[in-house]
């Protein structure tokens, strides 16, 4: 199993400064082994809410995860690497 419970903050603060010119959907790899496809999500104290396009095997479209059960993010964007400037990349 993955730990990190020491990025939670990181993940925090990259989903609360998402690039306006980037859509608010990718994948998330959690540390429970999932990958999980969102089309939208909203910031919580310590949990993001992602909205899946289509339910699930158990009927689920709305999925709450720990910052600190993410493990990592897929992006299937075509922008420029500039777009993701305003995340602190050089």
């Amino acid at each position: 199993m993955i730990d990190a419970s020491g990025l939670a903050d990181t993940w925090q603060t990259l989903f609360g400064s998402w690039p306006e010119q980037l859509p608010r959907s990718g994948w998330l790899v959690t540390t429970w082994g999932e990958t999980i496809s969102f089309v939208d999500f909203r910031l919580g104290a310590g949990v993001l809410l992602v909205e899946r396009d289509r339910p699930d095997a158990l009927g689920s479209r709305k999925v709450l995860v720990p910052y600190g059960h993410i493990a990592g993010l897929k992006l299937a964007s075509t922008a420029t690497l500039s777009a993701f400037d305003g995340w602190r990349f050089r």
